[in-house]
């Protein structure tokens, strides 16, 4: 199994997860066009999707799940809450899933989970193949002990480091904006995504990917800075960026 993030950001968001004949893409915040070349970047086409799994409808997620989906036929698998966004274009390409039961997408087992966000009925992933677990962790703003479990003992991780909270604080955010995004339906801040680590299996870990980091409301060496504190072994860290998302990870 391995996975890529095709940008990751307040912007858009798209990781695409493969393993043998199996390809799927979380998420697609970008427009029709930008995930053509996004897909391309990393040597992928939509053609060979088989699925598209939608955590939330937030356009920095769903922007271009309809339009992805309909001229090439993929599949879409979503929340009730979720598929309620949509404008009826994609209506026949869409399955309900539980947010809280496992389903089968080729060769990838994948668990729902429900997270705490400020949308209609927001999921993460974890997505096994191969011996392997990929957890994505994005877009929760709070670490509950259901999402603490489940997330306990993954070989890769995409998790959410949004913001540091004193550049929130002294940033030119509108006051309700800044209390959504720090609270407990908002983001995850540097530190507890830190904390998050210092609760995990870390000796299990290949890759930790870090995403959603906010262009205007964190700083790169702050989230470093704290990383060091729990977690020593700096090959395994990696950043997805706005613009470039991420190489490819694999597991081995």
């Amino acid at each position: 199994m391995k996975f890529v993030s095709l940008g990751s950001g307040s912007k858009g968001n798209a990781t695409l997860v493969a393993s043998g004949d199996t390809c799927v893409l979380v998420d697609c915040g970008f427009t029709l066009r930008q995930t053509e070349k996004r897909l391309a970047r990393v040597g992928a086409s939509a053609t060979d999707l088989n699925a598209l799994l939608v955590t939330h409808e937030h356009s920095d997620h769903w922007a271009g799940v309809e339009a992805l989906a309909v001229k090439y036929q993929t599949p879409i698998y979503l929340t009730a809450g979720s598929a309620r966004a949509g404008n009826g274009s994609a209506s026949d390409l869409m399955h309900i899933i539980d947010s809280h039961a496992d389903f089968i997408i080729g060769d990838l087992a994948i668990t729902a989970v429900p997270v705490p966000h400020d949308s209609r009925e927001p999921v993460q992933f974890i997505i096994d193949a191969d011996g392997f677990r990929l957890g994505l962790l994005t877009d929760l703003g709070c670490l509950t002990p259901h999402v603490v479990a489940l997330y306990k003992s993954c070989d890769g991780l995409l998790l959410e480091a949004n913001h540091d909270p004193e550049i929130l604080a002294k940033g030119a955010y509108p006051a309700f904006l800044k209390s959504r995004v720090s609270g407990d339906w908002g983001h995850l801040s540097n530190q507890q995504a830190v904390d998050f680590l210092a609760l995990i299996d870390q000796q299990r870990l290949q890759h930790i990917l870090f995403g959603h980091i906010s262009q205007q409301n964190n700083c790169l060496n702050r989230l470093q800075d704290l990383l060091t504190e729990v977690f020593s072994d700096t090959t395994k860290v990696h950043y997805a960026t706005q613009s470039e998302g991420s190489d490819w990870l694999a597991f081995e």
